[in-house]
């Protein structure tokens, strides 16, 4: 590790040009474009393509800059990032999917509004990723026969899989970041509750119009092909401890503070995620161990999903390198016009640009780097951003929430659903035709949001 860890100084991104983008845009084009005009290739080849473009970026790279700096680079991803991230995501997929919800449920505009309401509460206290895994299947299993059921997941990852997430650290990572560095826990609870009133009513009423008018248009209903008998009920109903355990563990780790950190190549991996991510995995150990067989023979549970994320997003994590870099060195970098455009001319922040910036770089970046780099932007200092500069605050937080669902990779779960979603038959939107739905449904709530609360 020596020669390595000589070269792991930050990444300098003022000496990067925008053409170490490409890679990066090359995966973003792939995901959006592949499974259009090579579906089948892409279905079986599609690890292969996030690798490729990862390796466009990293031989070229190390090159470049050296094989030290390209290898600190890549370890500090890993560690720092991807692999936290994945081990979180692998902990609430195997625990969600361990519950099966029990019941008879019959889908209609009014219950599908009401399974999605009780996912965006859950979603700010188990996390999007986890309520998202948690609460779709009921929701495809309610719907079963029904004949038009794209826009169910659509609406359900705009509410659950984002915008439910946005009132508390636990929510999104980008609200976590924000608590690590001192904004305090129920902070954006006060602070953009509103605006996420505001986009969650609007959306359940645009749902419940669209989800209508198919329920009609569809007219008599086939038989329940799989019904059920009894009450409400859950089956592997201790998962809910280990979802409860997840989360504590997740909190834990931005509480404790601890000096003990172990240091490979110039990434510091502190303790406290050292006892965080082996706490999940023994989880996820745990979950997989005491669930019964027929609980995930009825989830219909596999590993594709995770699988599919697991694949796409390490090419995302390293080819997103470069990009991250040049937007941290803020106004001096290739990516300055950006950074600059959400200042006034006096100096003060524009809220309404921070939004918009923060949001649109959510909808393809990483929103938890994409958070830190304009919380950095804005100043970096909590107490500030809390009080004197709140509203520039808000509209970070909301923002690099509420944009995420603008594509199916603006966050984890959005591309977790559709997997699931598709697993369970349900023919999904291609990335383009989800964009025509967010950007027809959302972009219009979010001018709204702007003029009311960021002007």
């Amino acid at each position: 590790m020596s020669p390595l860890a000589a070269n792991a100084a930050d990444l300098d991104g003022a000496r990067l040009n925008v053409l170490w983008a490409i890679p990066f845009a090359g995966l973003l084009l792939s995901i959006a474009l592949m499974p259009l005009m090579a579906p089948v290739f892409w279905h079986h080849h599609f690890g292969k393509v996030s690798a490729a473009w990862t390796l466009a970026f990293f031989l070229p790279f190390a090159a470049s800059f050296g094989v030290g700096t390209a290898g600190a680079s890549l370890l500090h991803a890993m560690l720092a990032e991807y692999i936290p991230f994945i081990i979180l995501l692998t902990a609430l997929y195997t625990v969600a999917g361990g519950i099966h919800i029990r019941s008879n449920l019959q889908g209609s505009p009014a219950l599908n509004c009401a399974l999605l309401l009780i996912g965006v509460v859950l979603a700010s206290f188990m996390g999007t990723t986890g309520a998202s895994m948690l609460m779709i299947r009921p929701l495809i299993r309610a719907n079963e026969n029904r004949q038009n059921k794209a826009h169910l997941v659509v609406f359900f990852i705009f509410l659950v899989s984002n915008v439910g997430g946005s009132l508390t650290p636990l929510g999104d990572p980008p609200l976590f970041l924000g608590f690590l560095k001192g904004v305090d826990f129920f902070w954006t609870l006060g602070a953009i509750f509103p605006e996420t009133l505001f986009m969650v009513a609007s959306l359940i009423a645009i749902f419940y119009i669209i989800d209508s008018y198919y329920f009609k248009k569809e007219g008599l209903l086939p038989v329940d092909p799989t019904p059920q008998t009894g009450r409400l009920g859950f089956d592997g109903a201790v998962n809910f401890w280990l979802l409860a355990a997840a989360a504590g563990l997740v909190l834990m780790s931005g509480v404790w503070k601890s000096p003990v950190a172990i240091d490979v190549a110039g990434t510091a991996v502190g303790l406290p995620g050292i006892v965080r991510d082996a706490g999940l995995v023994f989880i996820t150990l745990i979950s997989l161990r005491i669930t019964a067989k027929s609980v995930h023979d009825s989830n219909q549970f596999s590993w594709a999903p995770m699988q599919e994320v697991a694949k796409l997003f390490v090419g995302i994590f390293l080819t997103i390198i470069p990009v991250i870099a040049m937007l941290k060195a803020g106004s001096d970098g290739p990516f300055g016009v950006i950074v600059s455009a959400v200042t006034r001319p006096d100096g003060s922040p524009n809220p309404a640009m921070y939004f918009w910036a923060a949001g649109s770089l959510s909808s393809f970046l990483d929103n938890a780097p994409t958070y830190l780099v304009f919380f950095n932007t804005a100043g970096g200092d909590p107490k500030v951003l809390m009080t004197t500069l709140a509203p520039t605050l808000a509209a970070i937080s909301a923002g690099a929430v509420f944009m995420g669902a603008n594509t199916y990779i603006g966050n984890a779960p959005n591309l977790m659903v559709k997997a699931v979603a598709e697993q369970l038959g349900v023919k999904m939107p291609s990335f383009f035709g989800y964009m025509a739905w967010s950007c027809g449904v959302l972009i219009p709530l979010f001018i709204v949001v702007t003029l009311i609360w960021f002007r």
